[in-house]
């Protein structure tokens, strides 16, 4: 099987336009700092604080563009520094996900829902999910070798024409793996 790079996604959030505009002021554009692997994502220069029953977080990359629903992105080990419960999810899944407080340059959002765990999961074109004989929500496995060697379980497949070839893990998971910028992944079949 061909080997697919590993992307690791740290704490980040989406926000409708709506709410940006709540956080930063009537009429605000994100400002790209970088673009990501995938095709029109990108990390902008602003930040959030992101505020649990227990702790805050500072500095919470915003990323663009605007989506049409507020998602904030942690890892479990961000859940019990904030105090916050967050279910496991794909990204975009946030009915009856967990409640955090976000506070912006100009304002703050009390989010009844929309903060979530990233369930892991790989991104593929049709062509490179052809060629690996799996299908969109399909799960697998993905073997990482190395010095922490580690196969991971339930990682679902993401197949859409605008995606490039990418396996997101979140921090933690990575860090349990010793994955580093030139780590890859190997997909096993179910």
């Amino acid at each position: 099987m061909p080997k697919i790079m590993i992307e690791v996604s740290g704490r980040h959030a989406h926000f409708t336009q709506n709410d940006l505009e709540k956080l930063f002021g009537d009429g605000y554009q994100l400002k790209k700092e970088k673009d990501l692997s995938q095709p029109g994502q990108f990390a902008s220069t602003d930040t959030v604080t992101i505020v649990g029953p227990k702790r805050s977080l500072e500095n919470v990359r915003v990323m663009g563009p605007c989506r049409n629903f507020t998602q904030i992105e942690v890892s479990k080990s961000d859940c019990f520094f904030l105090g916050a419960k967050a279910p496991v999810r794909l990204s975009g899944k946030v009915i009856r996900s967990g409640a955090i407080k976000v506070i912006g340059q100009k304002g703050e959002l009390d989010l009844t829902e929309g903060l979530i765990v990233a369930k892991r999961h790989i991104h593929l074109d049709p062509e490179s999910a052809h060629k690996l004989k799996v299908t969109n929500a399909q799960t697998v496995k993905v073997d990482i070798d190395g010095p922490r060697a580690l196969i991971f379980d339930e990682v679902e497949v993401r197949v859409d024409e605008k995606f490039f070839p990418a396996i997101h893990l979140d921090t933690d998971e990575a860090n349990s793996a010793g994955v580093d910028s030139s780590t890859v992944g190997e997909v096993i079949l179910k």
